[in-house]
């Protein structure tokens, strides 16, 4: 079958490259994938994987974006969905799912009451599609360090956001199968979502007591096995931004790039935009931009106004 994720450009920012002091950062934009982000990537892979398997319909548990890529998936492919979603996430995000034909159940106060609710509701005929922890997806994620290595580019770094870790799974894998093991990467969580960050403190997997960050995407109060494993691999940091912050990188990249993302990607962002110390000396920066759809020019300058009191 022919992938279900478009090929997303890869540009130059000026003006990040200024915040950066001219040091060149190149945006991979996968907020331009149709269901609005990165997910579709493994997603789309893992759901053409379990058709293939024999799945009459395919079960998820989401905030808003690995569901609207579930839901996606199963439009192109002619398979009913159902998504449970928490509480926090947003009516947008609710009504999108719709708009794709998904079946909407809310349930719980966090993605791990949803998901367990989801996978309460499994028959013999349904494949379930994590939004994050699945062997199926991470080589899916990792075909947009594919296509950064195919158009020549060879990052200094790579700044990615982190939530269950699915991201950065795929972006390590991708980076490593291209020659590029050495690359070092940035993952970036926000204050109240932070469970890779505790982890890595830790040196052992940990679970958050609560999600507090406005930035709902990266709610996972535990990261995948795979992620944690990598991330002690591989040559990392870690990076913790506040939602302030990761709201206004978000209306920055707005007003500089004509592209409307949500807080979670926003995250990224941040340490670009404010020249992190984390990143002196990094040139030919990547970022994904992993993109959102949940969230509205509104919702973004709203929070920008509350969170700036």
């Amino acid at each position: 079958m022919e992938p279900l994720h478009l090929h997303t450009p890869q540009v130059e920012s000026a003006a990040l490259s200024r915040a950066l002091g001219g040091r060149r950062v190149w945006l991979k934009l996968e907020a331009l994938q149709p269901p609005g982000s990165f997910k579709i990537r493994g997603i789309g892979a893992a759901c053409q994987a379990q058709l293939e398997r024999g799945a009459k319909r395919f079960v998820s548990s989401s905030g808003g974006n690995a569901g609207l890529a579930v839901a996606y998936a199963g439009r192109r492919l002619g398979v009913p969905v159902r998504v449970v979603v928490p509480t926090s996430s947003t009516a947008r995000a609710r009504e999108l799912l719709a708009a794709e034909g998904a079946e909407v159940t809310v349930h719980g106060d966090s993605w791990q009451e949803a998901n367990a609710l989801a996978q309460s509701l499994l028959g013999p005929h349904d494949a379930f599609i994590h939004p994050f922890d699945d062997p199926l997806l991470w080589p899916g994620h990792a075909t947009l360090i594919d296509e950064v290595a195919a158009a020549g580019v060879r990052p200094g770094g790579v700044l990615v956001a982190v939530g269950g870790g699915g991201l950065l799974a795929g972006v390590i894998e991708g980076l490593r199968r291209n020659g590029l093991g050495q690359v070092p990467v940035f993952a970036v969580e926000t204050e109240g979502a932070a469970s890779l960050h505790a982890a890595l403190a830790a040196d052992e997997r940990v679970s958050l007591p609560a999600i507090t960050s406005i930035a709902t995407s990266l709610g996972a109060k535990q990261g995948c096995q795979r992620a944690f494993d990598l991330a002690r691999e591989h040559p990392l940091t870690s990076l913790v931004v506040s939602d302030a912050e990761a709201v206004e990188a978000c209306v920055r990249f707005m007003d500089d790039h004509r592209l409307v993302v949500e807080p979670a990607c926003g995250a990224a962002l941040a340490p670009a935009y404010s020249a992190h110390p984390a990143l002196a000396g990094v040139e030919d920066l990547l970022v994904v931009v992993c993109g959102g759809a949940t969230v509205t020019a509104a919702q973004l300058l709203a929070w920008s106004a509350s969170l700036s009191r």
